[in-house]
């Protein structure tokens, strides 16, 4: 079959006017290619009839297939419309009269279903899905053996919107292009629970300093209260205090 892939929507955040754009975006790939198959027919006067003239187009002429598509690769379920008629309000009379426009929607989250025949789609598929999921024991039961190419780990790490993830397989990159997505998962999710306990220390502190300060404690206490609740240097619960304060 002869078709044309004209559109690929990549789609972190919901649009909801996706089937409207989708469906200008085929009616001018339509038109283009109208408008080049009747100035061929016009250049060389090949019509049959008065109606072929009029049209520009014989009745034999025939247009491409144009598909586009659109691939969301956001964390929540896609909730805005699947065709054009989700975004019109119709009086039941007259709905079987208005024309619709199906859209094409690929959903990362839940394209468990789906089957690419190239081997590296689907690991970006797979691996972002089971990530979205936070399933990390399937990752790390079907992943445990497999170094990916560093690129991938890169649109991996865009897809889930994970900097870390994108930043770890740059460097892997620069070391020989390799990467394992299972040990670079589990050192994102221990520097993850490190960075969650320093917030909680960090908190602690704000909490402290507030609660000194509403109760008239002065700031030389205070530094000594933090200093022994939270084992800082002087010059640092000095620092929090002044921050704080």
């Amino acid at each position: 079959m002869d078709f044309v892939l004209w559109g690929l929507e990549n789609q972190a955040k919901i649009h909801y006017a996706m089937p409207l754009r989708h469906m200008v975006g085929d009616a001018f790939s339509y038109m283009k290619e109208y408008d080049e198959i009747a100035a061929v027919n016009k250049k060389n006067g090949d019509f049959h009839s008065a109606d072929e003239f009029l049209s520009g187009f014989k009745k034999t002429d025939r247009l491409h297939p144009v598909i586009s598509l659109c691939v969301y690769y956001g964390e929540s379920e896609w909730d805005g419309p699947f065709s054009l008629k989700d975004m019109l309000e119709i009086p039941e009379k007259i709905e079987p009269l208005v024309s619709d426009y199906r859209m094409n929607l690929v959903q990362v989250r839940s394209s468990g279903e789906l089957c690419f025949s190239d081997p590296d789609v689907n690991m970006v598929f797979d691996m972002s899905r089971l990530i979205y999921a936070r399933d990390y024991a399937k990752i790390k039961e079907v992943y445990s053996d497999h170094d990916i190419p560093a690129d991938l780990g890169v649109v991996i790490g865009a897809i889930t919107e994970s900097q870390k993830l994108i930043d770890h397989a740059m460097e892997s990159e620069q070391r020989g292009g390799q990467i394992n997505m299972c040990n670079a998962l589990e050192k994102l999710r221990q520097e993850g629970r490190q960075e969650g306990r320093w917030e909680g220390i960090l908190e602690g502190i704000r909490a402290t300093v507030r609660t000194c300060r509403n109760f008239n404690i002065s700031e030389a206490d205070t530094v000594r209260n933090i200093m022994n609740e939270f084992s800082l240097s002087q010059e640092e619960a000095v620092n929090y205090v002044k921050k704080y304060w």
